[in-house]
């Protein structure tokens, strides 16, 4: 399944003030550094947790509908399954009545009953919203935390540069806060 994000967060978990309060700056001088990192923060923490934090719009792709009937999807918390469209063999696209699918939290499933199974051999796009809402209020405080200290230890240590640790490991107490939050995939 291939996900294709389609519009992105219009707002983010956290705001400049808010961040420029955490770090006991002063001044507005470094607000378009601060504003960098807040969304460098909450991919970070989406990458980390498989989380989308504020509302965004997906598209999921797949080849064609599991035959088990079921499809788990990828991204979380759905707060929507806006459309299903599937593709016929000439490659047009036909919206599949949402009535044919029972949805349940991140997995979407195919009603036996809903008589469509069969046009489903094709490629399929579904539309979803995702996000724990469009507030950051609407985010868990603990994300919200751990963007914090993310951003406070990017910019405590800004001059020293990257190096592959610093990319692909949270230091423990952030990953204490974010880690409870992340989505399994069993493969």
């Amino acid at each position: 399944m291939t996900p294709i994000l389609l519009a992105g967060p219009a707002s983010e978990p956290l705001s400049v003030d808010d961040v420029r309060a955490w770090l006991k700056l002063e001044t507005r001088d470094e607000d378009a550094l601060l504003s960098a990192m807040i969304k460098a923060a909450r991919s970070a923490v989406e990458q980390a947790t498989r989380r989308a934090l504020i509302l965004q719009s997906w598209r999921l792709r797949l080849p064609r509908w599991p035959q088990e009937g079921e499809v788990r999807l990828p991204i979380s918390p759905i707060l929507a399954i806006d459309a299903v469209r599937r593709f016929d063999a000439a490659g047009n696209a036909v919206l599949v009545d949402l009535g044919a699918f029972n949805w349940s939290g991140s997995h979407l499933s195919l009603r036996r009953d809903s008589g469509v199974q069969g046009s489903l051999c094709f490629a399929v796009e579904i539309d979803v919203k995702a996000g724990y809402g469009a507030n950051a209020s609407d985010v868990p405080e603990a994300l919200r935390q751990g963007m914090r200290m993310l951003i406070a230890h990017w910019y405590a240590h800004r001059f020293e540069g990257l190096h592959e640790a610093s990319v692909t490991h949270f230091p423990a107490g952030i990953a204490g806060l974010i880690m409870p939050y992340r989505q399994m995939r069993l493969r």
